[in-house]
């Protein structure tokens, strides 16, 4: 699985849409395989989302995303996590272990998480509550 969680000085970057770095870790059943770093320069939401699907990105983990984006992201099957916030490290310790549905990690002021489920999503269903709903 190939993990990708933006990155802004070793925090989870607050707007996807404009972040600048985006960390990408190949797991194996939890296991950290490798990890790098890759600059994310455009803006625009096509081309963003064209460069992330060409990494070949699984799952994305960040804070707040546009939703035209986090559509294109869903439909073409990245699981996304968004509203998450904090320290890289601490985030993806928690994804690994099974624990990133803690609200310690949820952005303030947001009381849910928005996640797509790939191509199944619909308008309505995407919205669910953090208990459970990331692993």
């Amino acid at each position: 699985m190939r993990l990708a969680i933006t990155t802004w000085n070793g925090r989870i970057s607050p707007v996807f849409d404009v972040a600048k770095r985006l960390l990408l870790v190949d797991l194996d059943r939890g296991a950290e395989l490798s990890r790098h770093e890759v600059p994310l320069e455009d803006a625009e939401v096509a081309t963003r989302a064209s460069h992330v699907l060409s990494l070949g990105v699984d799952m994305l983990i960040c804070g707040a995303i546009s939703r035209p984006l986090e559509q294109i992201l869903a439909s073409a099957g990245v699981n996304v996590v968004a509203r998450t916030c904090g320290l890289v490290e601490e985030v993806l310790r928690a994804f690994t272990s099974g624990q990133l549905t803690e609200q310690a990690f949820l952005m303030p002021g947001c009381c849910r998480r928005r996640r797509f489920r790939g191509r199944r999503a619909r308008r309505g269903a995407h919205r669910q509550t953090t208990e459970g709903d990331l692993t």
